[in-house]
């Protein structure tokens, strides 16, 4: 299987890892002094957690999970708030990326922003 790699730096690795281990609905499958992986079969992602003592400025946009339907988009939310984490923003027919979309945002322990979408349309 072929995963894409993404490696988060953290300024907490135990509050990283609870709220990971939450939004992948699994636990690392490695855990050390300073950093942590997820493997997840779907989608393919070997996601690591790399402690730091400091991360300053915007390392990157956001990250997503596109779906496959609206009702898919509500069954993440009530999946994340049933774990304690809450939706800060939830967008319907909304126009972000040259296409019309169903969403929801929610946010991790370092400020990163996470979406759920589904996708209804080119505009």
């Amino acid at each position: 299987m072929n995963y894409t790699h993404i490696g988060l730096n953290v300024t907490n690795l135990e509050r990283s890892i609870h709220f990971y281990s939450k939004l992948f609905g699994t636990t690392p499958v490695k855990v050390k002094p300073d950093y942590a992986m997820f493997l997840l079969e779907s989608p393919g992602l070997n996601f690591t957690l790399n402690l730091q003592d400091k991360i300053s400025g915007n390392q990157v946009g956001h990250f997503g999970f596109q779906v496959e339907s609206t009702d898919e988009v509500e069954a993440h939310k009530i999946r994340m708030t049933e774990t304690g984490i809450l939706s800060q923003l939830d967008e319907r027919d909304t126009t972000c990326c040259y296409a019309r979309q169903d969403k929801f945002w929610i946010h991790d322990p370092d400020g990163n922003e996470w979406e759920f979408f589904y996708t209804k349309e080119d505009v």
